[in-house]
């Protein structure tokens, strides 16, 4: 056998060895890592999937919280909501609500980090007063602004001169709830926002200067498409979180679902029917429905993000 021959030989079995050794390491990788990883599987099935599981089958029956005998009932709970008003006027109390949360607040974010961006003296002061605010639970939060709303002795009316019942007029009591929220929350899009001002290289303002770029034109050209990402994913958030609106619209309203049910929410309505109602299958199907609502806008934005992208290639 000529050497060519003999390492002709002996290419595929080394081959073959490195892959058999490559793959037996991954499996020990694997077996060594799973038991990292098996607490938080553990804990995700048992107060994750094994909820969801139990709450897709409760919503085909007639169960009630009283611990009666359950009944398989079929798709008479999803029937029954789609036709109910009050699961569509809650649902669109939340649209209405995201609606206006998420464009304000982005906005409102964008802006508070470039002012403490650009701000040189007492940084962090700025920082932590423009973010202090969703540290607080959101009882603290909301209680606070009822407060302010109180028509007779809040500071709202009391500083603009006017006499609004904010929280007893339908006209006003989503607003006084958009209100607080933006002030609750916008500290945590603040945060995104100021990290990505943060890793926009100093060095391309300065290009953008020496060509004669204002500070309008610096801004469009130059921070709006570096922050473009960041400002997909400060969107993808609100709307996620926006609709799911609860805390503070049931405390601001006493745990009520406000004038003429103006603030009851999605979410307000389904645990007014498995917990005041009793109807914990019912409750459930709505659950479903909203659960199915929220995966189809992520996967939305996961669509319109993975296009973006292959279209920016």
């Amino acid at each position: 056998m000529t050497t060519t021959d003999a390492r002709t030989v002996v290419a595929p079995v080394r081959a073959r060895t490195a892959t058999g050794t490559a793959t037996v390491r991954r499996k020990q990788g694997f077996q060594h890592g799973g038991w990292f990883v098996a607490p938080f599987l553990v804990l995700f099935a048992l107060f994750v999937i094994w909820p969801l599981l139990r709450g897709v089958h409760l919503s085909f029956t007639d169960a009630n919280i009283s611990g009666d005998a359950t009944h398989f009932i079929g798709l008479d709970n999803y029937r029954e909501a789609f036709d109910d008003p009050l699961v569509w006027e809650s649902l669109g109390h939340s649209a209405y609500f995201t609606l206006l949360v998420v464009p304000c607040i982005t906005v409102l974010a964008f802006l508070l980090a470039m002012l403490a961006h650009h701000i040189e003296r007492v940084t962090w002061l700025w920082r932590l007063c423009f973010f202090a605010p969703f540290l607080l639970p959101s009882t603290v939060a909301a209680n606070l602004w009822q407060w302010l709303f109180n028509p007779g002795t809040g500071m709202v009316n009391h500083v603009f001169g006017i006499e609004t019942a904010w929280l007893n007029d339908k006209s006003y009591a989503m607003l006084a709830v958009v209100i607080c929220t933006l002030w609750w929350t916008v500290g945590f899009s603040f945060l995104l926002y100021l990290a990505a001002f943060q890793s926009i290289p100093a060095h391309l303002y300065e290009a953008a200067e020496l060509d004669g770029a204002n500070a309008w034109h610096r801004t469009v050209r130059i921070t709006l498409p570096m922050l473009r990402h960041i400002t997909g994913l400060v969107l993808a958030l609100q709307v996620l979180a926006s609709l799911q609106v609860f805390d503070q619209a049931v405390v601001m309203t006493d745990f009520l679902p406000g004038p003429e049910g103006s603030t009851r929410t999605f979410v307000q309505y389904t645990l007014e029917e498995g917990f005041t109602s009793y109807r914990v299958g019912y409750a459930s199907a709505i659950s479903v429905i909203f659960f199915v609502i929220i995966a189809a806008v992520a996967l939305a934005r996961m669509w319109l993000l993975r296009n973006r992208e292959e279209g920016g290639r």
